[in-house]
């Protein structure tokens, strides 16, 4: 159904790209999430498996030895991570599979999967509403909330690395132009 099979959504933290991952999954049902290996505490309401598979760090460290990642990342002070045989389970499956990444997971992706990888770049329309947006959440301490507005500097800076980029403002818009950008992926 869509010529790239590997639909990446990223963002800075608060950027909305797990918002808008959401989104996409209720227009096109068919089009498997990318669970990903993380070794942060679960927060209230995540499900082993589904939203992430939470492992500790050794066995993190372990599968990193082995070369069992496509991409993974510590970001402020734990591994994440997409496993090959995740990916290529739903390739071979004939699936499409969305993930939901860091800019630098991003890349990885399409540097291990370059003919199978779309990247969209989600932003939020200022540095100010990034940081309202996460202080809202509460899920961070303020200095974890700190390492991850540095990191978004950084972060920001990607932008021109993907394929897309989409504002994300005004919510139904954000919709519509991703959307946009999904209806050109389909063959």
């Amino acid at each position: 159904m869509f010529k790239k099979k590997l639909l990446v959504l990223s963002s800075p933290s608060g950027g909305g790209k797990s918002t808008l991952a959401n989104y996409l999954m209720t227009l096109y049902p068919e089009i498997r999430f990318s669970v990903s290996c993380t070794t942060r505490k679960i927060r209230e309401g995540e499900v082993n498996g589904k939203d992430y598979f939470f492992l500790s760090k050794e066995e993190f460290e372990e599968k990193v030895g082995k070369g069992e990642f496509a991409e993974y990342e510590q970001i402020f002070g734990n591994y994440y991570g997409t496993l090959k045989s995740e990916i290529k389970k739903h390739l071979n499956s004939g699936n499409s599979i969305l993930f939901d990444v860091d800019v630098k997971g991003a890349v990885s992706l399409r540097n291990n999967f370059p003919e199978d990888t779309l990247l969209i770049f989600i932003y939020p329309p200022s540095f100010e509403e990034l940081k309202r947006r996460l202080e809202k959440r509460s899920t961070e301490s303020v200095e974890e909330l700190n390492i991850r507005l540095e990191r978004a500097k950084e972060e920001l800076t990607y932008k021109d690395k993907f394929d897309h980029s989409i504002l994300n403002d005004v919510l139904q818009e954000a919709f519509s132009d991703l959307e946009g950008v999904i209806k050109d992926n389909i063959e």
